[in-house]
C-alpha cells in the first residue's frame, strides 16, 4: 500500500474528527477507483461480475418456471421461444441457467462471508497473541490445509448429506483455514509497525489496537482474498452438484445441468455449453476483479 492506502493515515484517522475521517476515507477510495478504472482487465472483471449478479438476481423472475416440462419441445436448439434451447424434458435452458446462477451466487457469497466471519477474528487473535495461541491455531490450520480444498469439501459434503445448505457449510469450513493464515500473516506484519507501537505507548487496549489499527490496515488484503474465494466456492458448488453431493434435481444448478448433459453431448451440445460457459465467465470475472484490486491496493504496485 502506498502511504495513503495503508499505515499511519489509518491510525491518525482514528484520532481525527468524524468529518475529517469521513473525508479522508472518501479521498482514499476515490484514488483507488481512479487507479482501478485505468486497468482494462480489472474493468472487464467488474463488468463480468455485474453481469453475473444481474443474471442471478434480475433474470430469474422474468423467466418461466425452470422445472416446467414441455414434452412437445424436447431438445430444441437455441432460438425462437427458447433462446438457449431446451433439455431432454423440454425445460427452458435459459431459465435453468438463470436460476443456477442464483444457486452459485448463494453458495459463493454466503460460504465466503461465513468463512471471513470465522477466519478473520481467529487470524487476528492468533497473530496478535503469538506466545501459545499462535502455534496451536497454526498447527490445526496446517492439518486442514494438508487436504486440497475440493477434496476436503467433498468429504464434508459426503458426511453432511446432499443439499445447498450443506454445500455452503462444507465450502465455508474448507475456506476458513486459508482465511486464518492470511489474516494472521497480515496481523504479524502490522503489529510491528510504528503507529501500533505508538498506540500501545498511548495506553490503547488490545481490542482497540486490533479493531481500530490492525483490522483496517489489513482490510484491503482481506477484500482481495474474498474476491478469490468466491469463484473457488462457485466451482466447488458446481463440482459437488455434478458429483451428486450438492444441489439435487429438479433444483437448477450449473453442476446438475452438466451432469444431465453428459448423455446428450453429441445430440444436444448446448446443454453442456451454456452452464460451462457461465461457470467459466463467473470465475474469470471474480478472478480478474481480484487481480485488479490487488494491483491498486498493493503497496509495491505503481500508480
Amino acid at each position: 500500500m502506498t502511504e495513503q492506502l495503508r499505515g499511519e493515515p489509518a491510525a491518525t484517522a482514528a484520532h481525527a474528527g468524524p468529518r475529517e475521517a469521513h473525508a479522508g476515507r472518501r479521498d482514499r477510495w476515490g484514488r483507488v477507483w481512479r487507479r482501478f478504472r485505468r486497468r482494462g482487465l480489472a474493468m472487464t472483471g467488474l463488468v463480468l461480475v455485474i453481469g453475473f449478479l444481474l443474471l442471478a438476481i434480475v433474470v430469474p423472475p422474468l423467466c418461466t418456471d425452470p422445472a416446467r416440462q414441455d414434452f412437445l419441445a424436447v431438445l430444441q436448439p437455441p432460438g425462437g421461444r427458447h433462446l438457449l434451447g431446451t433439455d431432454d424434458l423440454g425445460r427452458d435452458v435459459l431459465a435453468r441457467v438463470a436460476y443456477g446462477a442464483r444457486v452459485s451466487l448463494q453458495a459463493g457469497l454466503i460460504s465466503t462471508a461465513f468463512a471471513m466471519l470465522v477466519g478473520v477474528p481467529i487470524g487476528l487473535v492468533a497473530g496478535f497473541y503469538r506466545r501459545w495461541l499462535d502455534p496451536v491455531v497454526m498447527r490445526l490450520v496446517d492439518v486442514v490445509l494438508a487436504f486440497p480444498f475440493l477434496v476436503f469439501a467433498v468429504g464434508m459434503a459426503a458426511i453432511l448429506g446432499p443439499s445447498l445448505r450443506n454445500v455452503v457449510i462444507a465450502l465455508a469450513v474448507s475456506q476458513v483455514p486459508g482465511i486464518i493464515r492470511i489474516t494472521r500473516g497480515e496481523t504479524l506484519a502490522i503489529r510491528e509497525m510504528d503507529f501500533v507501537s505508538a498506540a500501545v505507548a498511548d495506553g490503547a487496549g488490545d481490542a482497540a489496537i486490533l479493531f481500530r489499527y490492525v483490522l483496517p490496515n489489513a482490510s484491503s488484503v482481506l477484500i482481495v482474498q474474498a474476491t478469490v474465494a468466491i469463484p473457488a466456492a462457485i466451482i466447488g458448488e458446481a463440482t459437488l452438484s455434478f458429483l451428486g453431493l450438492g444441489v439435487q434435481p429438479p433444483t437448477p444448478s450449473w453442476g446438475v445441468m452438466l451432469t444431465g448433459a453428459q448423455q446428450f453431448l453429441a445430440q444436444a451440445p448446448w446443454l453442456a455449453v451454456w452452464p460451462g460457459v457461465m461457470i467459466a465467465l463467473a470465475t474469470l470475472g471474480f478472478n480478474l476483479l481480484g487481480d485488479g484490486l490487488r494491483d491498486v491496493l498493493d503497496p509495491r504496485s505503481g500508480r
